[in-house]
């Protein structure tokens, strides 16, 4: 099984967009504050440590992932939304036979979704990788439970 969460690149594209309105608009805005109430340093600082706070906020949660099952191997992918095309800063992929799966968790945060899973690694130890599935619909993540838990059932099989 092949998904990903390409749908929403244009979404966070916009995002960035407003933000970088924002960016420009701020000092107007605090300009305005400063005629109205003569020193505005306080209200500056406070907007602009709010804006920096949402900015990586989003900046972090925003993540392209990609899961693909076909064959005998499994690949995982994270990668920044942002530039994604041209520089490969925030790209994480994991990728490792079936029989190597042990477990995953699927973990709902507030405002962030991950999924972990264990995977056997080449000295008999288990490594667990952690992706960000935040920006993932619930039908794909069900989708992508469905695989794993299909893909760990026959691996128990085989054990026993």
């Amino acid at each position: 099984m092949r998904t990903n969460n390409s749908n929403v690149k244009n979404i966070i594209v916009s995002i960035y967009f407003i933000f970088l309105v924002l960016a420009i608009a701020l000092p107007i805005f605090i300009k305005s504050l400063r005629i109205f109430n003569g020193s505005t340093t306080l209200s500056s600082v406070i907007f602009a440590i709010g804006f920096a706070g949402l900015f990586f906020l989003v900046h972090f949660i925003c993540k392209f992932f990609e899961y693909d099952s076909d064959g005998t191997k499994v690949i995982l992918t994270n990668k920044g939304l942002l530039l994604s095309e041209y520089f490969n800063y925030r790209q994480h992929v994991v990728e490792f036979e079936k029989e190597s799966l042990i477990a995953y968790s699927f973990k709902n945060y507030i405002i962030y979704r991950t999924l972990s899973i264990y995977i056997k690694d080449s000295r008999g130890g288990k490594r667990r990788e952690s992706f960000n599935i935040t920006l993932v619909t619930k039908r794909k993540r069900r989708y992508i439970r469905q695989s794993l838990k299909k893909i760990v059932k026959a691996n128990k099989k085989k054990a026993s």
